[in-house]
C-alpha cells in the first residue's frame, strides 16, 4: 500500500518484484501526472483528495474506472472520464503500464455548465466515462487532450505561458460541460434551443447582485416587473427550479466557494450566517445532499497541501 500524490495505491498481485515511478506538473488548476508499473494497480482517492475531473490516457496496457458497480476500461488511443469523489476506484492493468492523466478542477466544469444552462449546479454530473471519440465532439476533446499534454510533458513551454493554460484550460472544461453526455445534457440542449425569456435573466441578476443580502422572493419579483407567480412560472419552465431553491443554490454554491478558499479563516458558523444560512444543522444537511460531503470535510479539503 502507498500513496501516489493524493490518491491510496495498492497492487492486486503483491509486491515482490513490483516497480513503479510517477512524475507530476502542474499550474495549480490543470495537473498532469504520469505512471509506469509492471503489474495491475488501483488508485482511490482519500479525504485530502481534490475534487478533480480526471481524464485517463492509457499508453502501454489499459486503464479503467469502478463506479457504483459499474466498470469502464480503455486501450491506448481511447479516453475516460471520471470524477474523483464519485469513481470507487481508479485502476492501470498490463504488464509494462504506462499512462498519463489531466487532473482539472471540477469548478472548471462545473462553472462553464453553469454558464451554459444559466443555473447553479450541484450534485452529481454523472458524467459518461467512455469518449466516443467516433463523435466530432469526442475527436475534438481528444486531440485538446493530447495538445495539453504535450505543452505540459516535462515543464514544457505551456506552463510557462499563463495567458495560453487558461484559454487551454477554460476551454477543456467548456468542451467536456457542452459536449460530453451528463445528467445536465437534456436541461443543456433545451436551454439552448429556448433561452430564457428577459424576466428570468433580470431576476438570476439581481440574485447574484444581492447574493450576501436577505432579500425575499417578491423582491427578487419587484426587480424583474414580474408577479411573483410569474416569476414561479418561469423558473420552472425554464430553470427547472422554484426562484427559492434556485437562490439557495447559489447562496450554497457561494459558501462552498468560500470553505474551499485556503486564504479564508472564517469558522463554519459564520461562513453560514454570511450566505444566509441561520441554521448550521440545517445548512450542513442540505450541503451534505447536494455535494455528498460534510461543510468540515470541504474546508479540510481547502486547506493547503504540499505538493507532490
Amino acid at each position: 500500500m502507498g500513496e501516489i500524490a493524493p490518491f491510496e495505491g495498492s497492487t492486486t498481485d503483491g509486491i515482490e518484484d513490483f516497480t513503479w515511478s510517477a512524475n507530476a506538473w502542474s499550474d495549480g488548476t490543470l495537473t498532469l501526472s504520469q505512471l509506469a508499473c509492471n503489474r495491475p494497480w488501483h488508485l482511490s482517492a482519500t479525504s485530502g483528495t481534490p475534487e478533480w475531473l480526471t481524464i485517463m490516457v492509457p499508453r502501454d496496457g489499459s486503464c479503467g474506472i469502478a463506479r457504483a458497480q459499474t466498470t469502464t476500461t480503455a486501450l491506448p488511443g481511447q479516453l475516460l472520464l471520471g470524477h474523483t469523489h464519485e469513481a470507487d476506484r481508479f485502476f492501470v492493468l498490463g504488464p509494462l503500464h504506462r499512462s498519463e492523466k489531466l487532473h482539472l478542477d471540477w469548478r472548471v466544469v462545473s462553472q462553464a455548465l453553469g454558464e451554459l444552462i444559466e443555473a447553479p449546479v450541484s450534485g452529481s454530473l454523472d458524467l459518461l466515462p467512455q469518449v466516443d471519440q467516433h463523435s466530432p465532439s469526442g475527436l475534438l476533446l481528444k486531440n485538446l487532450v493530447e495538445t495539453i499534454i504535450s505543452g505540459m510533458r516535462g515543464n514544457g513551454l505551456l506552463l510557462h505561458s499563463p495567458i495560453a493554460m487558461t484559454n487551454l484550460t477554460q476551454t477543456l472544461g467548456y468542451l467536456v460541460a457542452r459536449s460530453m453526455p451528463h445528467r445536465f445534457s437534456r436541461q443543456l440542449e433545451k436551454t439552448i434551443l429556448a433561452p430564457a425569456p428577459w424576466h428570468i435573466r433580470r431576476a438570476i441578476d439581481f440574485m447574484h447582485a444581492n447574493i450576501s443580502k436577505p432579500i425575499t422572493i417578491s423582491m427578487v419579483a419587484h426587480a424583474a416587473n414580474v408577479s411573483v407567480r410569474t416569476l414561479e412560472n418561469g423558473f420552472r419552465t425554464f430553470k427547472e427550479a422554484t426562484p427559492a431553491s434556485y437562490l439557495r443554490i447559489l447562496r450554497l454554491r457561494a459558501a462552498r466557494q468560500d470553505l474551499l478558499d485556503p486564504s479564508n479563516r472564517q469558522s463554519i458558523k459564520n461562513i453560514c450566517l454570511k450566505w444566509g444560512f441561520f441554521h448550521a444543522g440545517r445548512f450542513s444537511a442540505l450541503y451534505r445532499s447536494v455535494y455528498g460531503e460534510s461543510p468540515q470535510a470541504t474546508q479540510t479539503r481547502g486547506q493547503p497541501k504540499k505538493s507532490f
